[in-house]
């Protein structure tokens, strides 16, 4: 601290003696403004009513994302599949898997052409179930599609025409 000066008057960032130099140049005497206090700039603190600073409920808040970025059917959906032995039953649901959800349409992929076959008479009730849960018109129609059959159509020793008569599909 220069010589001369107390410790309060000392201002290190000279503003004050800026002040003083501006109002000695105009002629008039600068009185300092008293500071105003300006808002924490920090969080703030909300009151005793209910707001939306509140902490709130994790579901609550995923709901709202869900819902804000259009997900929510997307995400209801991978629910309820999540549960598909309750939907199709614990036999079904062990020969067979959701494989795809596109524009209504849900494609399950069985085992074997009998599970297939099994899938194809419960479709109904299952597009019923699943829109109760989901939304009237969320599932329109279930494909149910048979195992991936083998190719024939490779090697040296292929044959021409339909292949082996099998029950692939």
């Amino acid at each position: 601290m220069p010589p001369g000066l107390d410790r309060q008057a000392y201002d290190s960032t000279g503003l004050d003696l800026a002040r003083q130099i501006a109002g000695a140049v105009n002629g008039r005497t600068v009185r300092r403004r008293p500071r105003r206090r300006s808002r924490p700039i920090g969080p703030e603190v909300s009151g005793a009513a209910p707001d939306d600073r509140d902490p709130q409920l994790l579901g609550a808040g995923l709901a709202r994302l869900f819902e804000s970025r259009g997900w929510s059917m997307r995400v209801n959906l991978q629910t309820l599949l999540a549960r598909w032995p309750a939907i199709v039953g614990e036999v079904n649901a062990e020969h067979s898997r959701p494989e795809g959800f596109d524009d209504g349409v849900l494609t399950v992929r069985t085992d074997a052409t009998v599970w297939a076959s099994s899938l194809r008479t419960i479709a109904p009730q299952v597009v019923a179930r699943l829109n109760s849960d989901l939304g009237e018109g969320a599932v329109t129609r279930i494909v149910v599609r048979g195992p991936d059959a083998p190719s024939w159509k490779h090697g040296r020793y292929s044959v021409r025409g339909r292949g082996v008569r099998d029950t692939y599909g």
